[in-house]
């Protein structure tokens, strides 16, 4: 589906990718991680066609800048930092739902899916909305339409644990016919929505190791804390995950995804000396 054929690229003299040499299959789900300036986003901007480049890039045999239209409707893209456009949402939705011949609807009903109130929003500027907001937006732009290539840039890095439920969930719908390649700093981040690990440092391909995938992309854990006092911070730590407490307020009981549970496990860490007992199984 995707070929990087010794792709290398420099900015004023400075070697940002070197030879970089990589096929990705359609179905895998790809972590692309590395430090800042690694070349990440460098070889995220060659694949879409922005920069040019030594070397071959081709999307279901396409290049992706002698063919930038055709090519670009294949794919859906989640950047980390979303654009400051002034555009108004619905504007938005319209545009982009023109540019890949999707129907409008299909994104606002994403968005609704996601806890976004579309409707409330559509003649606000997209870059006056929140963070969460704007994250929320961009991903049912990029899953409302018929994309073979997902690229997502920490794409739930702004989104609240029930957020990032329903986005696991949309992506499991779509694995089985979709290549993604999901960009973090963080394997951590990623690692239980992966089949294969792609590690760059100094703008080479430093590791392409193949991982295990039996976490399901909407599977849920049932999850059980009991703490030893009451702590304000904890509260509101574990309210956020949507866990409910028992009356005397030591024993909490929720519900997480599976892709989730590194990030719990780290929230859960900085509360350890609170903690009397854990117990975690899948739903």
């Amino acid at each position: 589906m995707i070929q990087f054929k010794n792709i290398a690229k420099t900015f004023r003299k400075a070697r940002v990718l070197n030879g970089i040499d990589l096929e990705i299959g359609i179905g895998e789900r790809v972590a692309l991680i590395g430090s800042n300036g690694a070349g990440k986003t460098t070889l995220i901007r060659c694949l879409l066609g922005e920069y040019t480049h030594d070397g071959e890039v081709r999307i279901a045999g396409l290049d992706p800048r002698e063919h930038r239209t055709e090519v670009l409707g294949k794919i859906g893209f989640v950047p980390q930092l979303p654009p400051p456009l002034k555009m108004p949402v619905g504007q938005l939705i319209d545009f982009s739902a023109s540019l890949c011949g999707t129907d409008p609807a299909r994104i606002h009903a994403i968005a609704e899916r996601l806890g976004l109130d579309v409707a409330s929003i559509l003649t606000r500027q997209f870059v006056r909305l929140s963070g969460g907001m704007k994250q929320k937006l961009l991903i049912a732009i990029a899953l409302g339409r018929d994309a073979q290539v997902l690229i997502m840039d920490e794409p739930a890095a702004n989104l609240d644990p029930e957020a990032r439920k329903i986005f696991f969930d949309l992506l499991a719908e779509r694995q089985e016919n979709v290549t993604m390649i999901i960009s973090s700093h963080r394997l951590d981040e990623v690692s239980a929505l992966v089949n294969r690990v792609i590690e760059m440092d100094m703008g080479q391909v430093v590791l392409d190791d193949r991982v295990a995938d039996d976490v399901s992309l909407s599977g849920q854990i049932a999850c059980r804390i009991v703490i030893k006092r009451e702590e304000p911070a904890f509260t509101k730590a574990i309210e956020a995950w949507q866990f409910s407490r028992s009356a005397d307020g030591l024993v909490w009981e929720g519900e997480i995804a599976g892709p989730d549970r590194l990030r719990f496990h780290g929230m859960v860490a900085r509360y350890i000396a609170l903690v009397a007992d854990i117990s975690m199984q899948e739903a």
